[in-house]
């Protein structure tokens, strides 16, 4: 089953800057070979059900091995078995409804 997640992972107690441990995230998502575009407060990933959710599990395992004690992370996801859509396709579907504004 495809799946689409938005993927918000924090480490805490490694200081103020997380940058360090959201690239080594973003590595794992690049050696999964899923499709993902990173915002400002998360990433969004696409790909199929059992793939994305080893890959999050990577992710935390990989900050933990970095000298992350503790991680919080948020999770939201959705799927939909009526047609095939991607990130981008949902995100064109937006533009195109405002630029008839």
């Amino acid at each position: 089953m495809k799946l689409m997640a938005d993927l918000c992972v924090v480490p805490i107690g490694v200081g103020v800057s997380v940058s360090k441990h959201v690239a080594a995230c973003q590595r794992v998502l690049d050696e999964a070979g899923l499709d993902y575009a990173m915002h400002a407060y998360g990433t969004n990933i696409e790909g199929e059900w059992d793939d994305v959710m080893a890959a999050i599990k990577r992710c935390h395992e990989v900050v933990h091995e970095m000298g992350a004690p503790r991680i919080s992370s948020t999770l939201r996801f959705g799927t939909r078995t009526d047609r095939d859509q991607s990130m981008a396709e949902k995100i064109t579907s937006v533009e195109e409804e405002l630029a008839k504004s």
